[in-house]
């Protein structure tokens, strides 16, 4: 090897020893800056006609395709359920835990205790007046949860938009990346940092919503959601939602535009095209796919339970139960029930044997509700006890049964092989004293009475939590629990007897038709339903709250393989600069010593 050929060896030495340190000047500086990828330089061994020697030919920059695709995935999962851990977290706050002071089911206790103690002692004011106390607490009670319910609601629309807003500032940065990315002239060092920020803009779209991101030669990258919508190509699609302004128990969402209460999330593809995202499920990860489940459905659910409980303390006071009595010859045996002030909403409970099978019909007072088979698998019928017509409809829908109702009084006679068992009618009782023992402790709003008329929309039903209260004249005369009758003794017990029989024994179902109805089934007595709802409330934020530490701590250990593989490392970055220095010395040694010989050489000529 000449001379020269040395000299050129060592200067190239020396260049990359230079770009190296730099290099790792930058990997040192950048130790703890988040989303830095450690770089290092790809050297390359150039051969000529005359010599061979090493030089730079770009800067590597530490990345994973599939590392970073995984990454992304759990990003978005990990929002989602974290999101939904947080409001959770919230509510199970406000809900308690079963068994303590302010839950359903301990008031829910109190209540049934006070109304012990007033059979014991109808006549006297300070027990009558803790009846009212308690039951005031149970509505309250109710109001408060709903309120925090719709609270919660109202406070993921607000973060939605939030959310919106920050997603199309990311894709617009994003898009103004990939254009940057194009150019030809840039260096290295600046697409490794341009490579950086389009890796952070992704993580960040990520949490927002789910992404699947390709990654191209040219530093570019793509987006679409996991259902194959596309986010960022050629062009960037934008994120519109727009609120419903504020939220109660009836602004539900629904897939008909004209019947939807919530805000919209809609998002335009660069073609024109606008795709509902809230309606279609197409959202399936993603901080935002977590607030519209939970504005949707979950706290929905809760806001439905809530309703059932409220509907049947209601119904447990103001219903007048009324037996069947023996109507018709012996070949046509039946019951009769009178139904006298049966209100929209009110039903009759009618089982019959058919072939010797038992089965069991609720029949609804309404003009226009439908037919359907309730949680508990149990038929629904709709029937409008004002319309002869609608009555006799029922011979049709029960076949082998007759149905007669005149003077208020329903008739339903079996035959052959159809024998009716039982029948019960459940009349809201009107006024505080109307000689039964029914009384509408629980009103609605206007003071009216709650009879779950379902011919209104939405619904009698929905909101009720967040609208019972006590009756104010049983407030302001206590005597009327027990006085059911004008002039009626304070000794009696037997109203009092009677609400004890009711929280016992009356059932209640909760939801619509089982087909459509996604909601958790509650069925049983008052008691039983307040316990399951607290009990599957509980299980589902656990359940929640799990989930989310899971997803968190999947993430964590991605994010650790992630610094493995792109973070700087100062010891090794020391330990490479100190090799680097020994290189740059020894190359340095090399040209002084050439230049030496060369001086030598020209000194002798």
């Amino acid at each position: 090897m000449g001379l020269i050929s040395s000299m050129n060896n060592a200067v190239a030495g020396l260049r990359i020893n230079q770009d190296s340190i730099d290099v790792l000047s930058r990997n040192v500086a950048n130790a703890g800056t988040p989303g830095y990828h450690r770089q290092s330089i790809n050297v390359v061994d150039y051969n000529s006609q005359n010599s061979s020697y090493a030089r730079t030919e770009s800067v590597n920059r530490a990345f994973n395709a599939s590392l970073q695709t995984y990454y992304n995935r759990q990003v978005s999962d990990t929002a989602k359920s974290g999101a939904k851990a947080d409001y959770l977290n919230q509510l199970q706050t406000y809900l308690g835990k079963p068994g303590s002071a302010g839950s359903l089911d301990t008031l829910f206790g109190s209540l049934k205790n006070s109304l012990q103690s007033l059979a014991t002692s109808p006549d006297d004011y300070t027990t009558r007046a803790a009846v009212i106390a308690q039951a005031d607490a149970m509505a309250q009670r109710l109001n408060q949860l709903s309120n925090v319910t719709q609270g919660l609601r109202q406070e993921t629309e607000a973060q939605i938009a939030n959310g919106v807003n920050n997603l199309n500032g990311m894709l617009s940065s994003l898009q103004e990346v990939n254009s940057r990315m194009l150019d030809l002239g840039m260096s290295d060092t600046a697409r490794a940092s341009l490579q950086d920020q389009r890796d952070r803009l992704v993580s960040g779209i990520a949490e927002m919503v789910d992404v699947n991101a390709t990654y191209r030669p040219d530093g570019t990258v793509s987006l679409m959601t996991r259902s194959g919508v596309g986010l960022l190509d050629v062009g960037v699609s934008t994120f519109k939602f727009t609120t419903a302004g504020a939220l109660g128990p009836a602004s539900q969402a629904s897939s008909d535009s004209a019947l939807n209460k919530v805000g919209t999330l809609t998002l335009t593809t660069p073609s024109g095209l606008i795709i509902d995202l809230s309606q279609r499920g197409v959202l399936q990860g993603g901080e935002i796919a977590g607030l519209l489940e939970l504005r949707d459905k979950t706290l929905v659910e809760f806001q439905n339970q809530l309703d059932d409980i409220a509907a049947g303390l209601a119904a447990i006071f103001s219903s007048d139960t009324r037996q069947g009595q023996a109507a018709g010859a012996p070949s046509t045996a039946g019951l009769k029930v009178d139904l006298t002030g049966i209100q929209a909403g009110n039903e009759v409970l009618l089982s019959y044997k058919n072939g010797g099978v038992d089965q069991r019909v609720r029949l609804v007072n309404s003009a226009n509700g439908e037919d359907y088979t309730d949680a508990s698998g149990q038929k629904v019928i709709a029937v409008d006890f004002n319309d002869p017509a609608s009555v006799a409809a029922l011979s049709t829908k029960l076949p082998g049964l007759t149905f007669g109702y005149a003077g208020g009084e329903l008739t339903v006679l079996g035959g052959g092989a159809v024998d009716v068992t039982g029948l019960t009618g459940k009349v809201t009782a009107t006024g505080a004293q109307p000689g039964s023992a029914g009384l509408n402790l629980f009103v609605d709003q206007s003071n009216s009475a709650f009879t779950n008329n379902v011919d209104t929309d939405p619904s009698q039903k929905v909101g009720f939590a967040s609208r019972i209260k006590i009756n104010p004249a049983i407030v302001a005369d206590n005597s009327l629990l027990v006085q059911a009758s004008v002039g009626g003794t304070l000794g009696d017990a037997a109203r009092a007897n009677y609400f004890l029989e009711q929280l016992n024994s009356m059932s209640f179902v909760s939801g619509g038709q089982a087909s459509a109805n996604k909601d958790f089934p509650l069925n049983g007595t008052l008691g039983d339903i307040i316990g399951q709802v607290l009990n599957y409330q509980g299980s589902s934020i656990n359940t929640a709250l799990s989930q989310s530490s899971d997803r968190q701590l999947t993430l964590d250990t991605i994010v650790t393989q992630m610094k493995s593989e792109y973070g700087v490392n100062v010891n090794e970055e020391m330990a490479r600069l100190l090799e680097l220095q020994n290189a740059y010395a020894a190359n340095a040694r090399v040209v002084s010593i050439v230049k030496e010989l060369l001086d030598t050489l020209f000194r002798a000529t």
